[in-house]
């Protein structure tokens, strides 16, 4: 059996592992990188971020065609199976892939396939690749992820029960669809089937939609995904799930019953931290699986790290990469670690929902005195020639100070609008302001001059 020797070890190749791995071998150490699956990316790549992100612009864009008139002068209506709009995603995967094994192969970062697990706190086996191995590292980073939470009592290897990993190897277009869980997942799939058609019951175990989001913004989502079909049932959880030839049924705690064609859970992750041998270097994950770190993102052993799904919150593509870096940064001892805070939401449901700094809830409870400025998409002219009139820009602001203290979107390219908003709340001082969006020419027609429009809205509240 094979020994090496490295400065650093990453386990797990998505954006955390990348992110530290990338850093580490910038500062001209020696690094490898552990990932036990075929190809480099993590779920981010081959099960999450990616696909499911390439598949909702995808079918918006179906929708698009099949709701705009001007296209009926060339056709009807189109109608796409879920396989037929998978091939899109599964285009993007592949490129992703390729760019990301190049980024390893210019770095002179080693890959290593196979699964990971500690002999003891500096050495690390790795089984099922093409040759056994055992890798030295003076510091190791774990970044291994999270998989679907899969209840025991719910039979996933029925061919008509799926989860939001295995729904990307669905080989037929289901008339009818239950999405057991309305979190960030469920809500985004329920986009997805409803517009490719698909009647969607949506399950939410709690009584509102993603009760994290500001409370406007959850309402506006609720509104949009009835208005596309979708039925959604607050307060309810499942009792069983009894797949059949033909269906699956659904039994709930409150006695109804549902039945349909499909059915995809979505309640809850789990981190990878089962196959590490854990128990061998003294590291107890929790109940999901989950380690935990301080602010430096060291676990209890200072020379080993934890980053992104595997320690929890926020469970972000975007955070986790920045998530990784750091940790490296922290081990590299240079100017450029921070404990990633100032995270913006990003959900791709359809419309798009994005956000960053507290809600209006939040606030009120904290007794702030702020006030809002608002922009409908409605009613801007970029939104009107694209047709995306669907939406608003919602910006908190302190009514004394006049500094941005919230940026809530919905509505199309909500992620990217969000950006501006958090580039001045990240300003130092007299810097973040609204005057900032008032005294700054956008251009016009823009997305970006709903903030002039809000920032003014909100100026007319102020007396």
């Amino acid at each position: 059996m094979a020994e090496h020797h490295y400065d650093v070890v990453v386990i797990g190749a998505g954006p955390s592992g990348e992110g530290a791995a990338m850093n580490a071998a910038k500062h001209s150490k020696r690094v490898a990188i552990v990932e036990d699956k075929p190809t480099v990316g993590g779920n981010c790549t081959h099960w999450g971020t990616i696909p499911s992100k390439a598949l909702r612009h995808a079918v918006k864009q179906i929708i698009t065609f099949n709701t705009n008139v001007m296209f009926r002068d060339i056709g009807e209506p189109r109608w796409f199976s879920f396989p037929r709009v998978l091939q899109n995603a599964e285009k993007v995967m592949g490129k992703q892939v390729k760019l990301r094994t190049e980024f390893y192969a210019r770095n002179r970062v080693d890959l290593f396939n196979g699964r990971a697990s500690f002999l003891d706190e500096h050495r690390i086996e790795v089984r099922g690749g093409k040759a056994e191995e055992i890798l030295n590292a003076k510091s190791v980073v774990i970044a291994t992820g999270s998989r679907p939470y899969l209840p025991p009592d719910v039979n996933f290897r029925h061919h008509r029960i799926y989860n939001s990993d295995s729904i990307l190897k669905l080989s037929h277009t289901p008339r009818t669809l239950i999405i057991y869980g309305a979190g960030v997942i469920g809500s985004e799939y329920a986009s997805i089937f409803a517009g490719l058609g698909v009647k969607v019951d949506l399950i939410n175990p709690g009584n509102r939609l993603l009760t994290f989001l500001d409370d406007e913004i959850s309402d506006a989502l609720s509104y949009h995904l009835r208005n596309n079909g979708v039925l959604v049932r607050h307060n309810e959880t499942y009792e069983s799930v009894d797949g059949d030839d033909h269906g699956v049924v659904l039994t709930l705690k409150s006695g109804k019953k549902i039945r349909a064609d499909a059915f995809l859970w979505c309640n809850g992750r789990t981190g990878n931290t089962d196959k590490l041998a854990l128990e061998n270097i003294g590291l107890e994950p929790n109940g999901r699986g989950q380690l935990s770190v301080d602010e430096h993102y060291r676990t209890s052993i200072p020379h080993i790290y934890a980053v992104g799904d595997v320690i929890g919150w926020p469970s972000l593509a975007s955070a986790a990469y920045d998530q990784g870096r750091s940790a490296s940064s922290d081990l590299m001892g240079d100017e450029f670690f921070r404990f990633v805070r100032d995270v913006p939401t990003g959900i791709y449901t359809i419309p798009e929902i994005s956000s960053v700094g507290p809600t209006e809830r939040e606030l009120t409870e904290a007794k702030v005195p702020y006030d809002v400025g608002q922009a409908f998409f409605k009613d801007l002219a970029r939104a009107q020639i694209t047709g995306e009139a669907v939406g608003m820009l919602k910006i908190l602001f302190h009514r004394e100070t006049r500094e941005i203290l919230g940026i809530h979107c919905f509505g199309d390219q909500a992620a990217e609008i969000v950006h501006i908003g958090q580039a001045i709340m990240n300003q130092e001082g007299e810097a973040n302001s609204l005057n900032y969006f008032i005294n700054t020419t956008f251009n016009y027609p823009t997305m970006a001059e709903a903030y002039r429009v809000a920032a003014l809205n909100g100026l007319n509240r102020i007396f």
